[in-house]
């Protein structure tokens, strides 16, 4: 079975790709480049995860091409504090298009309900409309001290705590529990702009 996957330089995402390789899945890993610090440890990761089955080449996106003038769209409308789920919501939509190039069957994320903004259950809903394929969470009932156990005991957890620049596009106050309605507006005056 193929699949893509989200992969950035954190502790989470590594995580979920080693139990869906575990489970025999072919993974693509998808990276959004924000520096090259957290590029080259995104290859680390890749070089430690590639051990335990069959992982390809990440697919690297530009973040600033992709999702930066979305994020400087709802911040001149004044809709900044959404920036979160549109970053997550670009991220999928890019990843389920690679996923339809290589013919994957799914997307694999290293979400873990509550953890962050873009994990509560309105926002995983939300983001969850940029895929038409199914999106496993292999990590959604886990807490973070066992995240961080299985991390630890496959060798990337000293790679994601590496020293790195913070994310430049992270809201005061992000949208905590999104609105499906609101999204949908805000999102269909960023088509009309020509944003996404």
């Amino acid at each position: 079975m193929r699949a893509v996957a989200l992969l950035s330089s954190g502790i989470d995402s590594p995580v979920a790709i080693y139990l869906m390789l575990r489970k025999g899945f072919e993974v693509t890993p998808v990276h959004f480049r924000q520096s090259g610090t957290k590029e080259s440890k995104v290859f680390e990761l890749c070089e430690v995860l590639g051990k335990y089955g069959r992982l390809n080449e990440p697919v690297v996106v530009d973040a600033y091409e992709e999702q930066a003038p979305v994020f400087s769209k709802l911040a001149e409308i004044g809709k900044g504090k959404w920036t979160c789920l549109f970053c997550k919501w670009t991220m999928l939509r890019k990843a389920c298009r690679v996923g339809h190039q290589i013919g994957a069957k799914a997307i694999i994320t290293g979400d873990s309900l509550g953890q962050v903004a873009s994990q509560t259950l309105d926002n995983l809903l939300i983001i969850s409309t940029a895929s038409d394929l199914p999106i496993l969470r292999p990590l959604i009932g886990l807490d973070k001290e066992e995240i961080v156990r299985i991390a630890n005991a496959i060798g990337t957890f000293e790679i994601s705590i590496e020293q790195e620049e913070p994310c430049p596009f992270v809201p005061r106050y992000p949208v905590v529990r999104g609105s499906l309605g609101e999204f949908e507006r805000i999102k269909e005056r960023l088509v009309r702009e020509g944003v996404l």
